[in-house]
Formats: C-alpha cells, structure tokens, sequence
C-alpha cells in the first residue's frame, strides 16, 4: 500500500460554483430516483408479502430488529462517514477505516450470537434467538457497503450506488416474495434482507474498484477517531430514542399488537426513512463542501426544508385522513385495526421530517457535537413518552410519538439553528406554504369522504386520492406559487444540463 499517496481533495466550491450545482443536482436526480423506483420495486414485493404473511410474524421481527438496530449502530459507519467530511484523505485513511469496520463488525458479530438466547428470554419468544443468529451474517456486508458507498459519496458519484442500489432490490424484493409464496412465514423477513445487503456489499465494492487492503494501524487518524467517535455516540442515544418503543412495549404487547404497530410504524416513516435519508447523503456532501461558506449553507438549508416539504407534507395529511380505506386495500382487512395507529403516527411525521433533515447541516459543518446533544435530549424525551404510552396498548405507543416529538424538535432547533446560521422565523415561512396547502388538502378531503363513505374500500380511496391530488395542486397555486416556480426552475436546469 502506498502510504504517501497524494491526498484526495474536495472540489472548492468557489472554484466553479455552476459546475457544482449541476453535480449537486445530478447527486439528487440520481440519489432520489433510484431511491424512488428501488422503494417502488421493494414496496411492491413487501405489500404483496405483508397481506401473505401474519402480524405476529411482523411483531417477531420487531423484537429482533430492537436487537439488530441496537448492534448496527454500533457498526462504525460513522467512520466512514469521516472520509466524506474531511478535507483530504489519503488510501491510508481508507485503509485505517476498512480494519476498524472489519474489526468492529466481527465483534458485533459474535456479540448477537451471545445476546441471542437471552434476547428470546426476554421478549418470551424461543424463535427470536434462531433468528438473532442468522441475522449475525447482516454485519459482516457493513465494511463493503460503508467504505465504497462513502467514497463515491465524497464525489458526488451516485450514478453508480445507484445501479448497484436497484439491483439489490430487485434481488431483496424477489427472495421475500418467493419466500412468502413458498410458506416460509417469519424466515422470509430474515433471509430477503441477508440477500439485499450481500448483494449490494458486492456490487458497490466491485463498482468502487476499492483495491485497498485493511490496515490495524490507527496512528495518525484522530479526526477519523474524534469524528466517528462523536457521531457513534450520537448513534447509540439515538438508538434508545427509536428502539424504546418495542423494548418498552414488547414485554407488555402481544405479538399480534406489536406487528400492528410496527407495521404502522413502517407505513407512516415511508417518507422520513426511504426518501429523506437519500436526500441528507447529497445534502451532507454539499453542506462538507460548503463548510466555509455558512451564508450559502444556510440558504441551502432552508431551500432543502422548503422543497422536501412540499412533497412530504401532503402525503403525511393524506395518510392521516385515509388511513382506513388506504389500509383496506393495501394491505388487506386482517390489518384494519392498524388503521387508528397509522392515523396518529402520520400527524407526528412532519415533525421527524424536520428533525432529520437539521442533522447532515451540523454535522457537515463541523458541529457533530450538536448532533449528541440533540440525540442524547431524544433518548430521555422518547423513551419516558413510550413508558406512558405502552400502559394503553399499541394506539398509546403512536400517541407517544404525538406528545413527544414535538418537545424534541423544539431542543434540536434551538441547538442547530444558531450553527447553520438560519432563524426559526426563515424556516417557518419556508414550511408555511405547503403547510397551510396540505391543511386546506386534509379538510377536502374529510368533506369528500363524509359523502363517499359507504362505498367499498378501493372506490373510495380512489376518489379521496383523486380529490386530495387536485385540491393540493390548486391550493399550492395559491399559496406556495413561488416554490413550485423553485422546482420547475430546478427542473429545467438540469434537462438544460442534459441537453
């Protein structure tokens, strides 16, 4: 390995302020489609999977996934996270992270066969434990997905993530529906995702051409240390914030309940974990690049909140007042009681939108601290919020996140804002348009749905749809003109680009 290689350097963004747009705007078109149509591709395979499969395989997979979520940030992706934010890093960098990952992956690794059987214990379920152990195999893909996704990152080179991403996908989709098909009930949750990640370990480390071997000497690599470190802590509060839930309430929940909720759950985050989390990688790399320059980081920020919200908002309103038709016929009737959970879980979304979208800001600016902070004041707001709420069941559960979050959004805005250098005045005009346009969307179609009740279950979510879709497009008109002049501009940029 050569140890003296020439550092590899980020783009200064004054240099060719045009030229970096346009790479930013590629990172997104990219970044976000693929997300969209692998999503699209998963979700397909997974509604199919969920009206095959029972809720109590759904709540048995939850406890694993408080076991798995717990062990996984523990990772140290955070570290490779390090070779996005720093200036410069050399193939001895690369090498330092790669022997942490592996290092760090392999005790997890044999940690989860040891927690297994105490695991099944605990949540009063014998099968947990089998299935903790072959989820072991998921940790040690975690170095061949983190470093070569992280260095295409630092160059804002999504296409290729993007390729490897889709097929992962396609493969993870066709494994869970043929598993289900074929009566494998709970395995089918455990084996698609092994397939998913292996699968997707292999192709980003081919499409990288990541030629570097692992290096066990960890002198000279403080930054990496002091921001991994910063980050994994972040990790670990933020860890109890979001695994509380069924931690608290698997020992008092029964599994069919557990699986309502956690498939609610799942309903309800399809904007905050599928769509947002792609955005905050390009975000993240724009925001490392703009480090010295905070008056363009914050407007930056505040376009990200004003777009993302435009398309976010109306979905968590439209969710939120169809939940019970959309439930019917997605999923099925045996998941109708999930229908009041996902109902409150879509009003606390918009929130956990906004709480996601401050942390690649901090961050990428330099403030990972920030980050702690704001994931430390979760881990005590959220898991006291869960203890009540598990005393009323499943619907108490997606209460919690309506009582809580709100308080935790207010703690992380008045760490972050003063770091990014916005107002909570600039961010409130930013949300208000598609705010007020999504509200006035929600009243429509309450109104259209007291006439159209008593029609079947997929008529009806049609004409709610259908109605929600034109009363937001023409309120939007009305309120939220000059976003929507945002993003076409946006639009014709870059088929300009492209042309």
């Amino acid at each position: 390995m050569d140890k003296d290689a020439p550092p590899m350097s980020s783009a200064s963004p004054a240099a060719d302020k045009g030229s970096f747009g346009a790479q930013i705007m590629r990172a997104v078109a990219w970044r976000s489609g693929s997300q969209m149509i692998a999503q699209l591709i998963m979700w397909a395979g997974t509604f199919f999977v969920i009206r095959i499969l029972d809720p109590r395989d759904y709540g048995l997979y939850a406890m694993t996934q408080s076991v798995l979520v717990f062990l996984g940030l523990l990772n140290g992706q955070e570290f490779a996270g390090s070779l996005v934010q720093a200036p410069t890093i050399t193939k001895r960098h690369i090498a330092q992270v790669f022997g942490l990952l592996l290092v760090l992956n392999g005790l997890i690794a044999i940690a989860q066969l040891i927690v297994a059987p105490y695991a099944a214990e605990y949540f009063h379920h014998p099968i947990v434990a089998t299935m903790l152990r072959v989820q072991a195999l998921l940790y040690l893909s975690t170095p061949l997905i983190a470093i070569p996704g992280a260095l295409l990152s630092r160059d804002l080179n999504y296409h290729i993530q993007a390729k490897v991403n889709l097929g992962s996908a396609l493969i993870g989709a066709a494994v869970s529906l043929g598993m289900a098909l074929m009566g494998f009930g709970v395995w089918t949750l455990v084996i698609a995702p092994i397939c998913c990640f292996w699968t997707r370990a292999i192709g980003l480390t081919i499409a990288a051409r990541m030629l570097v071997l692992p290096s066990f000497d960890l002198r000279g690599s403080g930054h990496m240390i002091r921001y991994g470190g910063a980050m994994l802590a972040s990790s670990c509060f933020w860890l109890f914030q979001t695994q509380a839930d069924v931690l608290i309430g698997g020992r008092s929940i029964d599994a069919h309940d557990l699986g309502l909720y956690a498939e609610g759950l799942f309903l309800a985050q399809i904007v905050t974990t599928k769509f947002v989390p792609p955005l905050n990688d390009v975000a993240f790399s724009a925001y490392s690049r703009l480090q010295h320059d905070r008056e363009a980081a914050a407007r930056a920020f505040e376009k990200s909140v004003r777009l993302i919200l435009v398309a976010a908002l109306p979905f968590y309103a439209g969710l939120a007042v169809t939940a019970e038709p959309f439930v019917s016929v997605v999923l099925g009737d045996k998941w109708l009681d999930m229908a009041p959970i996902v109902r409150l879980l879509a009003l606390a979304m918009p929130l956990v939108t906004v709480q996601i979208l401050f942390t690649p800001a901090t961050t990428a600016l330099g403030y990972a601290r920030i980050q702690v902070w704001s994931a430390a004041a979760g881990a005590v707001i959220m898991p006291i919020a869960f203890f009540l709420g598990a005393r009323y069941g499943a619907v108490g559960l997606a209460w919690s996140w309506v009582a809580g979050f709100p308080l935790l959004t207010i703690v992380t805005a008045k760490l972050c804002i003063p770091i990014i250098g916005t107002s909570a005045r600039r961010l409130w005009q930013a949300a208000l348009p598609s705010l007020l346009a999504s509200i006035g969307m929600a009243a429509v179609v309450v109104i259209v749905d007291s006439f159209a009740h008593g029609l079947p279950a997929l008529p009806r979510l049609g004409l709610l749809v259908a109605s929600g879709v034109l009363a937001y497009a023409v309120l939007t008109l009305l309120v939220a003109r000059d976003v929507l002049g945002e993003m076409l501009g946006l639009l014709k940029l870059k088929m300009a680009r492209q042309g």
